[in-house]
């Protein structure tokens, strides 16, 4: 009998260790698939055509991948795992494919909108399977490691499409995901158990509907507003109307659901809305630092493109550590201290970077990264994890899908945000401070000055890029750049500050909601079937 029990422990052992692997697989070459398009842009561009729709390839990915998130979390509970995870596999590498074998820019956007819902199919997967394997205490080392990939990803990716476009051609990007895809589908299938169906399967269409047409709605509109369009335009408001309409109506439907894909009722249970509350404010003031350091590194200390990104490698490397050792330490301090330490960490970081001027060196900034890094690290594995630890088993697809999905709209909201604070807060400087200079330059710089004040009135952030293009500066007579230059550079060290002080506000935010964080206590080992439904039905600790 004993020997019988060993061998049924050492196969589900070598099943869960082919399940793991495939897990590693697939999240990495997911996760790496947008930093590496993003280092291949320049040369598909160059082959295809098409600049002026070069943001829709990153754009059309991320529509998809956000608003299926949600659907696929659900799908996951009603259907199992394996069915829906091998179907975003399969997506995401069809996607890949035809994305490799475009001939036109249009072509290849659609086909990134496809890969994207494949995408957005995979990447709450890892997480959820982590939950339905392991206890808390375990899960907590294992999502720690799982986000460390993450982080891995953006140091890997610029590299590896690098030497993709360097090597081979741009049709590699997406080739390369193929193989690698194949070989995570086979682990995954082998090792995730099929789901038995009890009963019938209700699939609340309705809802499905609503929420992926208010969420790309929203996102389009935050996309688009203040860039393409005007906020007040007719184009970004009938956006924003669309969406307030249909998630209304999701919401609506969603009360009278048999089984809705986002039930109303988690919005009163206060684990789900404060853990959802600190990631989405999180990932809003994480793009403060994410996007804008860069900037200020090429604009202000006038590094190279190259060497402002390697800024954000050592963030990276921190975030990984303390993801992994954040995964160890909360069994010891507690999810809700941890998550202040977190927090505090990151806000420090901001302030951090509110100080920095036309003095600071590349190795200053990236030391504030640094510790904006071992914030994130102790923060981001928790926000999952306490979600798991606070819902049955049944509910776990929906529950880990919510985290990556509140975190996604609120770097989206960032990205919006504090674009909107840097360009205002640009245009308010230039006007104040270079137009007055510009006016007093001589009667053969009128057409230069006429081009200057244009931009400034339209789209002042966009006078920033003469920083980084050393030919357009050379252009400029040296008078002319001797009276403008420090101007402009000490006019992008007070933006970036605002954008700083914007971030620094989400983050303190995202802090202060922490406080009403229900005690969370990580289990030491999975629950049964019985104590889930004994205990968790009930929304425990309802928001007050």
């Amino acid at each position: 009998m004993e020997t019988e029990l060993e061998q049924k422990n050492s196969h589900e052992q070598g099943k869960n260790g082919l399940l793991i692997a495939g897990l590693i697989i697939a999240m990495l070459f997911a996760a790496l698939d947008g930093t590496i398009v993003g280092t291949a842009m320049p040369r598909i561009v160059g082959e295809l055509g098409g600049l002026s729709l070069m943001t829709w390839l990153t754009t059309a990915y991320m529509l998809t991948s956000t608003a299926v998130v949600p659907i696929a979390g659900k799908l996951a509970d009603l259907l199992g795992r394996r069915a829906i995870y091998v179907t975003g596999l399969i997506i995401f590498m069809v996607g890949s494919a035809l994305s490799g074998l475009s001939q036109t820019m249009e072509q290849l956007i659609i086909f990134r909108a496809i890969q994207g819902i494949g995408g957005g199919v995979m990447m709450p997967m890892a997480m959820i399977i982590i939950g339905d394997l392991f206890s808390g205490r375990e899960r907590a080392k294992w999502q720690g490691i799982f986000g460390g990939l993450y982080g891995l990803s953006s140091i890997l990716g610029p590299q590896v499409g690098g030497w993709i476009v360097d090597y081979m051609s741009w049709e590699w990007v997406f080739y390369i995901n193929l193989p690698v895809g194949i070989l995570a589908t086979i682990f995954i299938a082998l090792g995730l158990k099929k789901h038995k169906v009890s009963g019938p399967i209700y699939f609340d269409i309705p809802g499905m509907l609503t929420m992926i047409i208010g969420v790309v709605s929203l996102l389009l509109a935050l996309t688009f507003g203040g860039k393409d369009y005007a906020w007040g335009s007719w184009q970004t408001l009938s956006l924003f109307a669309l969406a307030l309409v249909s998630l209304i109506a999701f919401v609506l439907i969603e009360l009278r659901s048999k089984d809705p894909i986002l039930p109303v009722r988690y919005f009163r249970n206060r684990a789900f809305v404060t853990l959802n509350g600190i990631g989405f404010f999180m990932a809003v003031g994480m793009f403060g630092a994410v996007m804008f350091v860069p900037l200020f590194m090429q604009g202000v200390v006038g590094v190279s493109a190259t060497d402002s990104g390697t800024i954000m490698t050592p963030m990276m490397i921190t975030m990984i550590i303390t993801s992994i050792l954040g995964g160890q330490l909360v069994q010891k301090i507690g999810m809700k201290p941890q998550i202040y330490a977190g927090m505090l960490i990151m806000a420090i970081g901001f302030g951090l970077l509110m100080t920095m001027n036309l003095e600071t060196t590349k190795w200053i900034a990236t030391g504030y990264m640094m510790i904006i890094g071992l914030g994130i690290g102790l923060v981001m594995p928790l926000l999952t994890l306490g979600l798991q630890e606070s819902f049955s088993k049944d509910e776990l697809g929906v529950v880990t899908s919510s985290s990556q999905f509140f975190r996604q709209i609120g770097g989206t909201f960032g990205m919006t945000i504090l674009g909107a604070v840097m360009n205002a807060r640009t245009s308010d400087l230039l006007k104040s401070n270079l137009v007055p200079t510009l006016e007093k330059l001589p009667a053969g710089a009128h057409d230069f000055v006429t081009n200057m004040e244009a931009m400034i009135s339209k789209d002042a952030q966009s006078i920033y890029s003469m920083l980084f293009s050393p030919e357009a500066l050379n252009k400029i007579p040296k008078p002319i750049l001797d009276s403008i230059v420090p101007i402009m550079k000490s006019s992008m060290v007070e933006s970036l500050h605002s954008v700083f002080l914007w971030g620094l506000v989400f983050i303190v935010l995202g802090g202060l909601i922490t406080f009403f964080l229900p005690k969370i206590k990580l289990s030491n080992e999975a629950r049964s079937k019985k104590q889930e439904e004994n205990s968790i039905k009930v929304d425990p600790e309802p928001v007050k």
